[in-house]
């Protein structure tokens, strides 16, 4: 999903007192495992002190600014890259009206920063998706917001820039080589050299791993997701969307349905916790009745880490100590969403033609010292 509607970082007012209900539900779509690792306790207190309104308040135009830029890169590339990008928008469906006039408070936050958002009962739910069925009391339909299937996306970006003469590697990187405060290249696990100009660190969870080699420390823990996808679902929405309550992500692409959730603060670890995933499925078909839990017998689930900072916020800009390293990381639930820009930022960053229009001291990988 391509998101301006995600303007609130992920360390956010009333975050942690449900984060701690949850932790009591096995089947909920939060779980932090508990273990004996500093670096885990301090990214905690960290993200203590950043789930405020004041943090929200501070970051906010910052964010939106960010997506919508991105957001103008996705239809500049879809039209030059040939690949599919829907911008039907996204709808927060909400099952209760509890749930609907908490959505209706971001959405009147929306409107404060340039996002467009409209409160939607459930006629004008069936309405804006008259493909599906869905028990809900209403939604808010942010309708800048897109979806693609990301595996198309990636496949089209690959062929442009072997057309432009890229090229990809394949390897682990175990360590740098260096002169003085230069990087002269990389050293792979196979034991292969390779020689750099400049180094830009974009490894998503694991990245801390390789910026310690630099005396660089980014706090960062992976937020593990699930995601199920239905080749040939009973229904096909028109939008993609989330459901509140269930905080499942719900996502049409092509003639395929793709279900996810879950947000497990659990390190690099990509193991499948299969309570938590019927939990995901459970919560759909809540919301979709047209669907049951058989309907994802068979379905082999995928995992993936997000990189969470403990303000929700991404690192990116140079790495002190270097004259040729940069990193660009930690962007949450938001890394496909925010590509683009965070693509658009480091290159100018490198060729010294940074605009004033982004305040990129705000996500400068050093902040956390």
């Amino acid at each position: 999903m391509v998101v301006p509607s995600h303007f609130i970082p992920l360390a956010a007012p009333g975050v942690i007192a449900q984060g701690l209900k949850w932790m009591l539900n096995p089947k909920s779509p939060f779980y932090l495992r508990p273990r004996l690792d500093p670096a885990l306790w301090s990214w905690c207190w960290q993200f203590f002190r950043h789930a405020n309104a004041r943090h929200v308040e501070d970051t906010k135009q910052l964010l939106a600014d960010f997506s919508l830029e991105s957001r103008r890169l996705f239809l500049e590339w879809a039209e030059e890259l040939q690949f599919d990008l829907t911008t039907r928008g996204l709808m927060m469906l909400c099952r209760t009206e509890a749930g609907l006039e908490d959505e209706a408070k971001v959405a009147a936050l929306a409107a404060a920063v340039g996002v467009k958002a409209e409160v939607c009962d459930a006629a004008r739910v069936r309405e804006l998706d008259p493909d599906a069925q869905m028990d809900v009391a209403g939604a808010v339909w942010f309708a800048q917001d897109c979806h693609l299937d990301p595996l198309d996306f990636l496949e089209a970006l690959r062929t442009a820039i072997r057309a432009k003469g890229g090229r990809f590697l394949e390897g682990e990187c175990a360590e740098f080589n260096r002169q003085g405060d230069r990087l002269t290249g990389i050293r792979t696990t196979a034991g292969e050299t390779l020689n750099a100009e400049h180094v830009i660190l974009a490894g998503g969870a694991w990245t801390p791993e390789l910026t310690r080699q630099l005396s660089l420390r980014i706090p960062m823990q992976g937020g593990k997701g699930y995601s199920l996808t239905l080749r040939e679902p009973a229904e096909l929405p028109r939008l993609c969307s989330l459901l509140k309550e269930a905080r499942v992500a719900v996502t049409p692409m092509g003639n395929k349905l793709r279900v996810g959730g879950t947000m497990e603060i659990c390190g690099t670890d990509l193991s499948i916790n299969r309570t938590r995933l019927q939990g995901i499925i459970e919560g759909f078909c809540e919301f979709f009745p047209a669907f049951s839990p058989d309907d994802f017998n068979g379905i082999e689930p995928w995992s993936g880490l997000r990189p969470c900072t403990p303000d929700g916020l991404p690192c990116i800009g140079p790495i002190p100590g270097t004259q040729n390293a940069t990193v660009a990381t930690g962007h949450n639930m938001l890394g496909l969403s925010l590509g683009p820009v965070t693509g658009e930022l480091v290159a100018a960053q490198l060729t010294g033609q940074l605009s004033a229009a982004f305040d990129a001291q705000r996500l400068d990988p050093r902040r956390f010292a």
